[in-house]
């Protein structure tokens, strides 16, 4: 074997339950060096020192004041955009640059303390923590919303997804029945996972029944199927050469290697996207990476699907003619809903979390979402050695539909949502509209009659008139 064949040989995992807990920073370094004794190594050993974005804090020089602190001095260094590609992007440029012999040994780690937040806030407090950023930066995603969607407050994910969904066409009482079968097994594995932030397995019944502690957060979606960010979670991985693992002693059952992996874009806008309801770019970037690992999904004996939202499982499932209640299951964690989906972060989790599946031989699929279904990266894993790396460049990248921010007139229905407040009540439409000639525009309803009608029905294809002020579409039917 070619000495310079990366492969993972050290993991590591945290949850904290009680808050306040630790900051950010004191994670990173907690689970690094918990990683770094997996692998043997020290933290003057590595190369690389990654991180992926997160949202809980923004420190100075964050790699530095990692990197401080593990007594490690690396060449090579990166801070992450936004997004649930990122740990992907990260692990594929570290296991590039080992298996290009410019290293040998790299750190990846992520983790936020937003369950720490959320605990301040309610004592009505400040988190103090170190190192801050002066003056903050601008936040991590590549690039913002549209002026449209800004206008139309439509850029909260439980909102955009929720669009995807229903743009699917799926009748509502079959879709909410779908939705509880789809993860209700998820909760099963979160259980039995000693990391997984909620641990209660529900029936499909007690997932997608609204009630006082499952309020609707953006319909159709109920508060328990939706990936949960506010949590207190790390993780770390370290990738090396084949000959460090073999100098550092490393067993060969501890060894994960990275077969082949991909990157492929939809738009960035849902708007835009040329199917509201599935995906050309993901089942490109599943297909690729199967190729490059020289491998089939029926070769894989665990998988971990991006389950962000019940959407995202189902065009995956869709691309990949996977069956959603395939008897190897979707997830090896639990899913963002359960296990914790620490922002950008779930990948290193569902990654960790493989590599110990596959520590008993055979070959695992790990996938991430980012953004608004926007950006989708597939890696297959393997107790074995082979296939072919890969890189970050899309493989497709989904050509736009043209969005029209103002419109006045008759349109139809492509995909909706009612967003919901705290306490339960509807407050307004958010509807994705194909307009007669050609390209799409937003509007609200606001209305409470239309909001109970588009509750009740399955409003995609309905024909709506639409007025504006110049900035906000308004839609009636």
């Amino acid at each position: 074997m070619d000495p310079r064949t990366p492969c993972l040989v050290g993991v590591a995992q945290l949850t904290v339950r009680d808050q306040p807990g630790p900051e950010p920073l004191a994670l990173w370094e907690t689970v690094a060096r918990q990683a770094l004794a997996d692998a043997r190594l020290t933290g003057a050993r590595l190369d690389s020192v990654q991180i992926v974005y997160t949202d809980s804090w923004q420190y100075d020089d964050p790699v530095a004041r990692l990197a401080e602190r593990l007594g490690a001095a690396p060449r090579h260094r990166a801070y992450s955009r936004v997004g649930g590609t990122a740990p992907h992007l990260l692990i594929g440029e570290a296991a590039g640059r080992i298996a290009a012999g410019e290293m040998d040994a790299a750190l990846v780690v992520g983790a936020e303390a937003l369950a720490t937040r959320r605990a301040y806030r309610k004592a009505g407090e400040h988190v103090k923590w170190s190192h801050p950023a002066d003056p903050k930066p601008p936040y991590g995603w590549e690039r913002g919303p549209h002026q449209a969607e800004l206008a139309h407050e439509l850029f909260l994910p439980v909102h955009t997804y929720a669009i995807m969904e229903t743009a699917r066409r799926e009748g509502i009482a079959e879709e909410r029945a779908t939705r509880g079968e789809l993860l209700s097994p998820f909760t099963e594995v979160a259980a039995v996972n000693p990391h997984a932030w909620h641990r209660s397995v529900l029936s499909p019944d007690e997932l997608v029944t609204p009630g006082p502690d499952n309020r609707f957060v953006g319909w159709p979606y109920t508060k328990k199927t939706v990936a949960v960010m506010e949590v207190d979670q790390a993780a770390a991985l370290v990738l090396v050469s084949t000959g460090l693992a073999d100098r550092l002693g490393v067993p060969g059952d501890q060894r994960t290697y990275l077969r082949g992996w991909a990157y492929a874009e939809d738009t960035w806008e849902v708007a835009a996207r040329p199917s509201l309801g599935s995906s050309v770019a993901l089942g490109a970037a599943a297909a690729t990476a199967f190729s490059r690992a020289g491998l089939s999904l029926d070769d894989l004996v665990a998988l971990d699907v991006y389950s962000c939202f019940a959407v995202a499982l189902r065009m995956a499932c869709d691309a990949l003619k996977l069956d959603p209640l395939d008897r190897r299951g979707l997830t090896v964690t639990g899913g963002l809903p359960y296990a914790g989906g620490p922002a950008s972060g779930y990948v290193l989790h569902s990654t960790a979390t493989m590599a110990g599946v596959l520590r008993d031989g055979g070959h695992g699929l790990v996938s991430g979402v980012g953004m608004h279904l926007t950006k989708h990266a597939y890696a297959v894993w393997s107790s074995v050695p082979g296939g072919r790396l890969g890189s970050a460049e899309p493989v497709h990248i989904a050509p736009p539909v043209p969005i029209v921010s103002a419109y006045a007139g008759e349109a139809t229905v492509a995909g909706y949502t009612v967003a919901h407040e705290r306490d339960g009540s509807a407050s307004k439409g958010l509807l994705v509209v194909d307009l007669p000639e050609g390209g799409r525009a937003h509007a609200w309803v606001r209305q409470a009659d239309l909001l109970a009608d588009a509750i009740d029905r399955q409003l995609v294809g309905q024909r709506v008139r639409l007025t504006t002020d110049g900035k906000v579409n308004t839609a009636v039917w």
